[in-house]
């Protein structure tokens, strides 16, 4: 067979990603061959994929993600559209992995055919792969303005003939009007193709809800397929980091007897926000994400994560007080973490006439290292050890390497040909590499030695496994699909496509 799904839902962060995770993973657990797709991501969260060429390519965290969920190793094919905002007007994208241009909104209305030719290829060429192909949408299907030209949301369902169902996030309010407003929006064409609704996030009584469950049919002729609950535990591999909160998770009761408090600056630019995920798994941490000096006077463990546009966020640094906080935690000697290009703000001087085009500026001056950015951009899986001889995988990311530095400095990590990789000098510690501290090993060396910098000597790291906190949050998903969806619907939508004779909602776009 090859059969498909399209999930989209009524705004961003409705929770279509950890939907389609879920559907994979029911499915793959029902012997499916199946496989996720996006045609286009918009996200600062990435994962390294090896291409067929060998070569390091980029796609969106969460189809890395999916891709795990399906049991499969990350394909290009899953997210051929990769766009990675650098400022409010700007966005780079990445075509199957790989850095192709720059764009705003009007140069991209010219890139559009080719991006949306790719993206059909993308999805054909898995069509014929697998049994099933579940694709998520971007945004909400009901965003008129960009009808014309998607080839994500319902531009992708009409080319792919491919049944959709709406997601909407209960939690923050209005989703029946939501859900009502999404389809009542669409021409006929595309209405016929939404199938159903999912309600995502629900807290309370059933009972009580069922209700406008009732009066949604009435007014739509279409079925919810059903309402899953608010999990706390569902926090991994987040889609982007709007999608966090203030605290990451749910922090465990520590090992020993202190906790360690570790403040995340969230840069106006933040990328792979996703790397201190790894830390927030530890028992006894307790990760929160901040943009106030104050909070990070009160840290343990200071973080700089990294950033699509390192210059503009170290300016934003300095502009914010933010700096000067991170400063005076380094002279009170507790630890700090810079993640690639939080790594490159610790440096004496950044030189970069690619990404920011300010040609030399000055670093925070906390390592004795200076950056240079490259029009090519660094894209690879890397293997190596980390202090104690700890086994670390990761990946990198980045225009800008480091062109000057002490040779006394040590590396804080030894890539696998012996190169030195990163720095570590006194209580400042930076790596381009992420992904790092899911290797557990070197994890747990980095925490015990960030509580003994700060003081913390009744810190204590437990036998924590990343992956498998990885994989009991797919299980969760999966778990959550089958015993509150009605997968048997579920089921014939992917396999037969959406049902004929769906009502047409008034007032309806006109027909594209």
């Amino acid at each position: 067979m090859s059969g498909g799904l399209l999930v989209a839902g009524t705004t961003s962060d409705a929770g279509k990603s950890v939907l389609t995770a879920g559907i994979c993973r029911w499915l793959h657990r029902q012997g499916v061959k199946v496989a996720p797709f996006k045609a286009q991501n918009m996200s600062n969260n990435s994962a390294v994929v090896v291409g067929p060429d060998g070569r390091g390519g980029e796609i969106g965290r969460a189809q890395a993600m999916q891709a795990a969920a399906c049991g499969l190793a990350p394909d290009l094919r899953f997210n051929p559209v990769l766009l990675k905002p650098g400022s409010d007007l700007a966005s780079q994208v990445v075509l199957l992995g790989t850095a192709v241009d720059t764009i705003t909104a009007g140069t991209f209305r010219q890139l559009r055919p080719r991006l949306a030719e790719t993206a059909y290829a993308a999805l054909a060429e898995l069509r014929t792969a697998y049994d099933v192909v579940i694709c998520e949408g971007a945004g909400s299907p009901a965003e008129i303005n960009l009808r014309a030209g998607d080839y994500v949301n319902m531009g992708l369902a009409r080319h792919a003939n491919l049944p959709a169902i709406v997601v909407g996030d209960i939690d923050r309010g209005g989703v029946f009007a939501s859900m009502f407003g999404t389809v009542a929006l669409l021409d006929p064409a595309d209405q016929a193709l939404i199938a159903g609704f999912v309600i995502n996030k629900f807290r309370g009584d059933l009972g009580l809800l069922q209700p406008g469950l009732d009066m949604l049919r009435h007014v739509t002729g279409r079925p919810t397929y059903g309402v899953l609950p608010w999990s706390l535990d569902l926090w991994l591999d987040a889609e982007d980091s709007l999608a966090y909160g203030r605290v990451l998770g749910r922090p465990a009761a520590p090992h020993g007897t202190d906790w360690l408090d570790v403040a995340v600056v969230r840069l106006p630019r933040i990328s792979n926000a996703t790397d201190v995920e790894a830390l927030a798994t530890e028992p006894g941490v307790r990760v929160r994400l901040t943009v106030e000096p104050a909070e990070l006077a009160a840290a343990d463990l200071i973080v700089l994560p990294g950033s699509k546009s390192t210059v503009a966020d170290l300016t934003w640094l300095r502009e914010t007080g933010l700096a000067d906080a991170v400063t005076r935690h380094v002279a009170a000697g507790k630890p700090l973490l810079g993640l690639c290009g939080g790594f490159q703000m610790l440096g004496r001087a950044i030189h970069d006439p690619v990404e920011s085009r300010q040609g030399s500026v000055p670093g925070l001056g906390l390592l004795p290292i200076e950056i240079t950015f490259d029009p090519r951009k660094t894209v690879r899986q890397s293997v190596g050890t980390g202090p104690g001889d700890v086994a670390v995988r990761g990946y990198e990311i980045h225009h800008g390497y480091v062109s000057q530095t002490d040779p006394a400095l040590t590396p804080l990590l030894t890539g696998a040909d012996g190169s030195g990789e990163g720095a570590m000098l006194g209580a400042v510690h930076g790596t381009h590499w992420h992904g790092a501290f899911e290797s557990d090993g070197f994890r747990r060396w980095f925490l015990t030695e960030a509580a003994r910098l700060a003081g913390r000597s009744g810190f204590r790291v437990a036998a924590t496994s990343f992956a498998a906190a990885r994989e009991g949050s797919l299980d969760l998903l999966g778990d959550l699909v089958e015993e509150h969806l009605d997968t048997d619907a579920l089921w014939r939508l992917i396999e037969s496509g959406a049902p004929p004779g769906l009502p047409f909602i008034p007032p309806g776009a006109p027909p594209t």
